[in-house]
């Protein structure tokens, strides 16, 4: 993997999405005793990050794959950004989404045009769903994070970081499917100036912590946590980035993370989903190790269920 790529991939993908904002508080940094800015990905198109990375892997298929259409499963944000990516396009998107998602976001994808195909909220299911339909309707599937044009394209989030603000010491990240974090390990180490990555992960889906210890790519047995974005697991497209490149993962708890997401709608003034509360978390959760550096934080999407606030008091 070449910094050219990332750069001809950012190059090419710009005209549809947008350069999020970057954004900091003087309250946060005092809470977390360092210097933090927050790149605003619940700014971009849809909602998230995704939007780059569906982009990209559109834009890269060749016209006679691009008539016949696309497939994912997603339970949520890469639907929504592929959906209107290939909207964007003018061409046809297929969606297999898991029963348990949020109606939010089944209702977004719907709006951005994609045909949403339901089914049991298990990896199997969702596979096997999005392979009848690659077979059926000779589509293309994409995944939502084992993809180098996906992994490239969320990887533009941290370059354009990092163009703002070279000189970050960490830039932490939510840890579900690997493609965000893999593609910041990516802009880290072409655009960092020993910029280091390090993940959050709830708990209740360790998957990723486990797999770095194991050495292999580990999955999880249940998935009990309000970051929903966070359900899946690695896969052999990303892993080798991460494990090679890396610092750590931390682990958060629900509380904690329902804690950083309200000091985030609080402080911030901007909706983000509990996912993306969980790189918060776990700068919090060990703050005594970057006292005094500078860090980033991405804030990958703001597509919130408002009925269902973990901070909402009726």
């Amino acid at each position: 993997m070449q910094k050219q790529e990332l750069i001809d991939c950012h190059k090419r993908i710009e005209p549809y999405i947008h350069n999020t904002p970057v954004l900091s508080s003087t309250l946060i940094n005092e809470i977390a005793g360092a210097s933090l800015v927050f790149k605003c990905e619940n700014f971009q198109k849809m909602g998230a990050f995704k939007m780059r990375g569906a982009t990209n892997a559109i834009m890269q298929l060749s016209e006679g794959k691009r008539k016949k259409g696309v497939v994912t499963h997603s339970s949520g944000n890469f639907a929504q950004a592929l959906s209107l990516a290939a909207k964007s396009l003018g061409i046809k998107a297929y969606i297999v989404m898991p029963s348990n998602a949020p109606q939010v976001k089944i209702d977004a994808v719907k709006g951005y045009g994609g045909e949403v195909i339901i089914c049991e909220p298990t990896l199997q299911a969702r596979e096997a769903t999005a392979k009848e339909i690659e077979d059926s309707k000779g589509a293309t599937f994409l995944h939502p994070s084992n993809d180098m044009d996906v992994i490239l394209g969320q990887g533009t989030a941290g370059k354009e970081l990092l163009e703002d603000y070279p000189d970050l010491d960490f830039i932490f990240v939510p840890v579900g499917g690997g493609g965000l974090v893999a593609g910041t390990i990516l802009a880290a180490k072409y655009f960092g100036h020993n910029c280091k990555v390090i993940g959050g992960e709830p708990f209740e889906v360790d998957d990723a912590y486990r797999s770095l210890l194991s050495g292999k790519i580990e999955s999880n047995s249940s998935t009990n946590t309000i970051a929903d974005g966070l359900k899946t697991q690695l896969g052999d497209q990303n892993f080798p980035i991460i494990q090679e490149g890396i610092e750590k993962i931390v682990r958060v708890t629900e509380q904690e993370i329902t804690e950083s997401m309200q000091l985030i709608w609080e402080r911030l003034k901007i909706v983000c989903e509990a996912s993306c509360a969980v790189a918060l978390a776990a700068l919090l959760k060990e703050k005594v190790l970057f006292k005094d550096k500078k860090v980033g934080i991405i804030i990958s999407g703001g597509n919130v269920d408002l009925s269902k606030l973990p901070f909402w008091q009726q």
